[in-house]
């Protein structure tokens, strides 16, 4: 009888074993069930410039357009687009003078944050892209908003990541801008070289973060390459003047939030000095649907949080998008 009953306790354990497994099994199969896109990589004539972009995802999917910030491209959301291809069409064009898009010279091209947005906007009607929502970060945000300013029926939801709209979010790492906006002189210029230089861009990269292993340098490799071409100093000299327009148009821009209200993510690297915590929490003011988050990271969240904003994204605007 004892060796009836222990052999039915072998049975009953193995049956439970095989269960858990066939169960876990299943749900990874589920996990990876999902179908991925690659990434295409296209140009496009937007007034006669060549526009780069990566593209990835279903066309029928939502669209979510992916606008990266000073002193990078869209090589910023290479992994990122990986990460939502199953769910959403992804875009991320590169602005004229950055990337792998034209860089038309100075005399014939002005390099504003305004004319910025006229060609992404134009782009995008390339593309038949007429309704989205706006990953913003960095430059990325002022070109947004003012898409935004123009359409705001277009845009469906606004992930945030580090781009400014309030006032509070810039702090003393502005004063040698605000410098330059007052007086624009060569020498008050000659002072923010540094930021795309090779040691300047790492830092932006690495200052911040928890493991600076996790950040390839790849990044500011690439990132030069593009700043050291003919004129391209002068073109980020131009960039960091127009940026006073920004400021100016906070108002406005808030103005707009507190009436359309669109759904907002605020995902957030909150040890960056250059766009610091500080301008995270004003949203919060003037958007009622706001979801956010603060992560332990700097200037450029994806390299190091990229997989935690993935998926922050994917819950939002499943929630958020009819």
């Amino acid at each position: 009888m004892k060796t009836m009953k222990t052999m039915k306790t072998y049975a009953m354990i193995f049956i439970l074993t095989l269960s858990t497994i066939l169960v876990q099994g299943q749900s990874h199969k589920e996990a990876n069930s999902k179908t991925t896109y690659p990434t295409s990589y296209n140009t496009v004539k937007v007034d006669g410039l060549d526009i780069f972009y990566r593209e990835a995802g279903p066309k029928k999917a939502p669209t979510l357009v992916l606008l990266h910030g000073y002193p990078t491209s869209s090589h910023m959301f290479r992994n990122l687009m990986k990460d939502l291809s199953s769910e959403y069409h992804l875009i991320a064009p590169d602005y004229p003078g950055y990337g792998r898009s034209s860089q038309p010279a100075m005399k014939d091209f002005d390099y504003t944050f305004e004319n910025m947005s006229i060609i992404i906007e134009k782009f995008l009607g390339k593309l038949n892209v007429d309704t989205y929502s706006l990953y913003l970060m960095d430059y990325g945000a002022p070109i947004g908003y003012r898409i935004f300013e123009r359409h705001p029926e277009r845009v469906e939801a606004f992930i945030v990541q580090n781009g400014n709209a309030y006032k509070e979010g810039l702090t003393e790492f502005w004063n040698p801008l605000r410098t330059y906006w007052n007086d624009y002189t060569i020498a008050n210029g000659k002072a923010l070289e540094g930021f795309h230089s090779l040691e300047g861009l790492k830092w932006q990269y690495t200052h911040g973060v928890q493991d600076i292993s996790k950040v390839s340098p790849d990044n500011w490799h690439i990132d030069l390459q593009h700043l050291s071409r003919p004129e391209n100093n002068e073109i980020q000299l131009a960039m960091f003047y127009d940026y006073r327009t920004n400021v100016s148009s906070y108002p406005k821009w808030q103005k707009l939030f507190r009436k359309h209200q669109p759904p907002t993510l605020i995902v957030w690297g909150k040890n960056d000095i250059i766009f610091p915590a500080e301008g995270a929490y004003p949203y919060k003011r003037d958007l009622k649907n706001v979801e956010f988050h603060l992560l332990d990271t700097g200037h450029f969240a994806l390299e190091e949080k990229g997989d935690e904003i993935a998926n922050y994204i994917s819950k939002f605007l499943r929630k958020n998008l009819k």
